[in-house]
């Protein structure tokens, strides 16, 4: 089956990597990292609600817990959406609201709107090869933080505050019903300004800018895939190309050195027989990690599509 006749659908992939903070770093799960294409002049769009959560965390390689924050959770609320320029060229968009809390102790939560994600998801090529269909996708992005909120608060802020810009090479074989897909990214961050006027990393320094450090992604996934019903099993690592460990029981801080892998399952399922209302959901946990929380992630959304094809039909048939 060409994955053509599949590109109505949306699915929810997670690259979600978690700070010791319960948000994300570029907080979401995203579209913009499955083998999926909405067709022209579709726009698939709807909420997702997220629960994440740990108590475990490592610092540096020593793996530990903290009496005095407990369990640390976040909740996140976004907006999400795909738009077909065509069926080869897709626009993308993630906009989350989180909220974080710890069981214990006396720090206290925050919550707020966190960064806008933008992303251009182009498949140049896609092709028959040997008994399946072969893909080939390049997908750059951005994000921009929405609010003034706090980066220097780890592990209760909800984001690091970093301006970012990503480039992906993504391949995606499918033969029948079965498919694989890998993907590589890099990460480019801009610096963060906090409110003080001296830290101390490795070193001290006399200012309130911090240096933050670029970021790889690698993602594999594989499983079933239909127009009707998507499972799959999915396998992350997400590494910081530089930073520091946190030390010993001190908190984090912005530019650590933060590297998570993580395993996990998603699926969608085509509820409606014109495949305009989808239902998706799945999760995921940090299997290793440095500098990071041991965090066990679930989520759940509802798409809709509207195909403005119909309406540009209807009017050209009137005029």
């Amino acid at each position: 089956m060409k994955k053509k006749a599949m590109k109505y659908s949306l699915s929810i992939p997670f690259i979600t990597i978690f700070l010791i903070v319960t948000a994300p770093l570029i907080s979401k799960a995203q579209t913009d990292i499955d083998a999926i294409m909405m067709e022209k002049k579709q726009f698939c769009v709807g909420p997702m609600y997220s629960y994440n959560s740990w108590k475990k965390y490592w610092e540096g390689s020593l793996k530990r817990e903290n009496p005095n924050l407990g369990t640390v959770s976040s909740q996140t609320f976004s907006l999400m959406g795909a738009y077909g320029v065509s069926g080869k060229l897709n626009l993308l968009f993630n906009v989350p609201y989180i909220t974080t809390k710890a069981s214990a102790g006396t720090l206290h939560g925050m919550k707020g709107i966190q960064d806008l994600s933008l992303y251009v998801k182009w498949m140049p090529v896609e092709k028959q090869w040997g008994p399946g269909t072969f893909s080939l996708y390049a997908i750059g992005g951005v994000s921009l933080p929405l609010t003034n909120y706090v980066a220097d608060f780890l592990p209760m802020s909800i984001g690091l505050h970093s301006k970012t810009a990503s480039a992906r090479v993504m391949l995606d074989y499918q033969v029948g019903k079965f498919f694989v897909t890998g993907s590589a990214t890099y990460v480019v961050r801009d610096n963060v300004k906090i409110d003080r006027t001296s830290y101390y990393d490795t070193q001290l320094h006399l200012s309130n800018e911090v240096e933050m450090p670029n970021a790889s992604n690698y993602n594999f996934r594989a499983g079933y895939r239909t127009g009707k019903l998507i499972a799959e099993a999915v396998l992350n690592k997400w590494t910081t190309l530089g930073g520091f460990d946190i030390s010993r029981n001190n908190m984090p801080f912005p530019s650590n050195k933060m590297d998570a892998t993580t395993i996990g399952a998603n699926f969608k399922y085509v509820i409606t027989p014109n495949h305009k209302l989808s239902l998706v959901g799945g999760g995921n946990t940090t299997v290793a990690g440095r500098n990071v929380g041991q965090t066990t992630n679930f989520y759940g959304s509802i798409f809709y599509i509207l195909d403005f094809t119909h309406k540009t039909k209807k009017a050209d048939k009137n005029r």
